[in-house]
């Protein structure tokens, strides 16, 4: 052999070897390989906890009457009403979202662009019906 194909050959070890001791610490430290967008995937340092399990399904308030959506709820009542092209009425401005079971106040960044499935008058009645608020 040629002294560069022997120089070659010795480099090629080498590489091998590195790629080697490479995975070996990788496995150790618990980390993973990069996954197919070349970002590594970190092992989280403590393990999440799934949510807990209810017992029975999620059930809702009925909504309240059209001709009452106008006027102010009475206190202690859960009042909802469905929306009206979309869009909820003026006396009953936070939009829920049943699907997610997240509601949105005015102002909130995703207030505008929400499609509301049901209305409530107060934040303290979408919470009474099981929703919680949007994080933002």
């Amino acid at each position: 052999m040629t002294s560069s194909a022997s120089k070659f050959v010795r480099l090629l070890k080498i590489v091998v070897v590195a790629a080697i001791i490479i995975t070996l610490v990788r496995r150790f430290r618990g980390q993973s390989t990069p996954d197919a967008t070349g970002q590594a995937r970190w092992q989280p340092l403590v393990e999440p906890t799934p949510p807990p399990k209810r017992s029975q399904p999620v059930k809702f308030a009925e909504p309240a009457d059209a001709e009452s959506a106008d006027a102010e709820p009475e206190p202690g009542t859960q009042s909802w009403v469905e929306p009206d092209k979309g869009e909820c009425p003026a006396s009953h401005p936070i939009k829920g979202n049943a699907d997610s079971g997240i509601f949105h106040v005015p102002g909130g960044q995703s207030y505008e662009r929400t499609v509301p499935e049901r209305c409530y008058a107060t934040a303290e009645d979408a919470e009474a019906d099981g929703f919680r608020q949007a994080k933002r």
